[in-house]
């Protein structure tokens, strides 16, 4: 079995990855002031107005609720080949729960799961 193929793909994802963490570094606005920071809106008037700022976690869980989805989605076929995949196999899947896994991990870090 030749690894060319797997360590190319592995080093694209690792690129994408990289480059999706450094590009924010790149376009984020250098001065940010009070108007920056408020929140977006459609323009449409509100129908209610709202007993407080909406929690910008709820977004966070939703996005990793997503992610986690995804994971369960490329695990299943995976699951059905393990035994023809072999120990190569296994152990992709081993980085690719790891790396997943260190997301979670950041959201946990930074308070993503406690709701006050």
């Amino acid at each position: 079995m030749e690894y060319a193929p797997i360590v190319m793909v592995f080093a694209f994802a690792a690129a994408v990855a990289g480059a999706m963490m450094g590009l924010p570094k790149l376009v984020a606005p250098r001065r940010p002031s009070p108007v920056k920071a408020e929140p977006f809106e459609c323009g449409m008037d509100p129908v209610a107005i709202p007993e407080g700022r909406f929690a910008v976690k709820f977004s966070t869980v939703a996005i990793f609720f997503i992610i986690f989805d995804i994971e369960v989605m490329l695990i299943f076929p995976w699951a059905v080949q393990v035994r023809r995949l072999g120990w190569a196999g296994y152990f992709a899947m081993l980085v690719f729960l790891g790396i997943l896994m260190l997301g979670f991990l950041y959201m946990w870090k930074k308070g993503g799961f406690e709701w006050e």
